[in-house]
């Protein structure tokens, strides 16, 4: 049965089917389409003005053209202030003229000549002058997209720049922007308070000269580029070598785009499971069926870094949490039995003889103990990725769920968690399971003491994952970047258990970008650097319930909720478009 689609009565009205049935129906009719392109065309940096005032109405539109720009984080950060006043802006005129003469005196003659030849009487001759400000007094980590560039404010105020000197052209205004100041007078001038700064002057009026191209090319001071100088494929052409060729692909725009048609027709508000939907929208991307198999690929070893006192538990708990695995009887088993998912046992390195019925995917060199020596050789580090990586090709259409088991694997974690987020011992130590404040300070003393000695010894080659794995990993955490690796070529969802699992994904996602496509956070776990880790990978954890267990337990419990929720979106009805 098809239900009627409920259409809002506010915002987007329209389906996803008809979205996808005419993609160009957004469009402007062809006649505005032809008008706007010539508007953009006929834009002109305007210096000769008439005297004749501007009508308020239609200053107005101008300012609202300008007011409606796009901005980061929707900040509106522009202010604009309107001077008509005679003496603001002839004082304003003698700064750009003394401006002018102070930069054509550092150039050579010709190019001097040339500048001293601008007419630049808009400032005194315009009716009506503008002034673009941008109000910097938010720190930018307030405003959503200025944490990384922080400079977008006043990029945002460019934009309603050329959305005012678009309108302007249409309503046959002329615009000049002058930036011959120096922006401390300016803002003095002004009265611009601290922390707001000016984009320069824009005289606007009508204008007194009607150029048909640019003046800065009619006075021979350049010439427009050829488009195709300007356009680039895909990166910067350098002498530097290109990136690698992956091997992974993520899914492409029409698949993430199908997804989203699909389930637009669902009888659910969008977005009606949270975090849950975005991982669904992945798996279905991934060609996924919903009733897929879920998967624990369940990985352990043993770490020489434990005799350093980092663990309150002895090694021998290693080997005996894969038997009781293997018997079916650990905490990891038997969740991964109650929700009916196979268990994949792997040795990677556990200490004695391999484990019997486990596979084996140990070392073969010594291993070190982080702080005075690497954890791994090179070529252990390429073996047991890549004995990972043939595990994970086996995991096709599944949900694989990661979990791991290892005394001392945290201090092992939170050491190349450092390495790979470039941070201090500090801030990725935690108590561990069952520890307390003696094994805390020796945990942080043996991370403090490894970091200083691999950032000593391998400087900016430890941004290679491969000498980071090497350095201070461990070997189950380079099966697990394996496992990623493989499962992700193979087109499986690949859920992420805790603080282990989830930097063994920033090893696989460093080798192959495409990887993290793959990626569901099953939960977010007590230990202190997995929130930096998550936030790294880019991922929101679907559970956040202080689990400390391992062994993939909140990774099966995350995946039993995706199959779930999978099942349940294929029994919601759909609705007409």
């Amino acid at each position: 049965m098809t239900w009627a689609r409920p259409v809002p009565l506010v915002g987007d009205a329209t389906s996803a089917a008809a979205r996808r049935d005419d993609p160009g129906g957004w469009a402007f009719p062809p006649a505005a389409r032809e008008a706007l392109y010539a508007v953009m065309e006929g834009r002109r940096d305007i210096r000769r003005f008439r005297p004749d005032p501007i009508d308020g109405d239609m200053l107005d539109r101008i300012l609202g053209a300008a007011h409606a720009a796009p901005s980061v984080g929707h900040s509106q950060p522009w202010r604009f202030i309107v001077v008509r006043e005679p003496s603001t802006r002839e004082h304003a005129a003698f700064m750009a003229d003394r401006e002018r003469c102070r930069q054509a005196a550092g150039m050579e003659p010709e190019a001097a000549q040339q500048l001293l030849d601008l007419q630049l009487e808009g400032i005194r001759e315009a009716p009506v002058g503008v002034i673009v400000c941008c109000d910097r007094r938010v720190q930018p980590a307030g405003v959503l997209g200025r944490a990384t560039f922080v400079d977008a404010d006043v990029w945002s105020c460019a934009c309603a720049i050329q959305n005012m000197w678009l309108a302007a052209r249409s309503e046959g205004l002329g615009m000049g922007w002058v930036t011959l100041f120096r922006p401390d007078e300016l803002a003095s001038l002004l009265g611009l308070p601290p922390g707001v700064e000016t984009l320069g002057w824009l005289c606007l009026g009508w204008p007194d000269e009607r150029p048909p191209w640019p003046g800065l090319e009619r006075a021979g001071w350049s010439r427009r580029q050829p488009l195709s100088d300007v356009v680039l494929s895909e990166r910067w052409s350098t002498d530097s070598p290109a990136p690698p060729i992956s091997k992974l692909r993520a899914p492409g725009p029409a698949a993430v785009v199908g997804v989203r048609d699909h389930t637009d027709a669902l009888l659910a508000p969008p977005g009606s499971l949270g975090v849950l939907d975005r991982a669904l929208d992945r798996m279905e991307a991934l060609g996924m069926l919903p009733e897929a198999t879920a998967q624990l690929v369940l990985v352990g070893a043993d770490h020489p870094v434990t005799r350093r006192g980092v663990s309150v538990y002895p090694d021998t708990v290693t080997r005996e949490v894969l038997e009781a695995t293997l018997a079916g009887q650990s905490l990891g088993a038997a969740t991964a039995q109650a929700i009916g998912a196979e268990i994949l046992t792997v040795d990677a390195g556990v200490r004695g003889a391999p484990v019997p019925g486990a596979v084996a995917a140990r070392p073969v060199d010594p291993q070190g103990d982080l702080a005075e020596a690497d954890a791994l050789t090179a070529g252990d580090v390429e073996r047991l990725i890549d004995a990972g990586r043939r595990l994970g090709l086996e995991m096709h259409g599944r949900i694989v769920a990661l979990g791991e088991v290892g005394i001392g694997n945290t201090t092992v974690a939170a050491a190349l968690a450092a390495v790979q987020l470039g941070l201090g011992a500090a801030d990725v130590v935690g108590l561990g399971v069952g520890g307390d404040t003696g094994t805390l300070d020796r945990k942080l003393a043996a991370v403090q003491t490894a970091l200083a000695r691999v950032r000593a010894a391998q400087g900016k080659r430890l941004a290679d994952p491969l000498v980071a794995m090497a350095a201070v990993g461990g070997p189950e955490l380079a099966v697990l970047a394996g496992v990623v690796l493989g499962a992700a070529e193979a087109r499986c969802l690949v859920v992420l258990d805790g603080l282990a699992t989830s930097v063994a994904a920033t090893c696989a996602v460093a080798l192959e970008p495409a990887a993290a496509a793959h990626l569901v956070a099953g939960q977010r776990s007590r230990e202190r650097a997995h929130e930096r880790v998550l936030t790294d990978l880019g991922l929101e954890p679907l559970l956040t319930i202080r689990l400390r267990a391992g062994e993939g337990v909140g990774a099966m419990l995350a995946a039993q909720m995706l199959r779930t929720a999978a099942l349940a979106r294929l029994g919601v009805g759909r609705v007409g478009s």
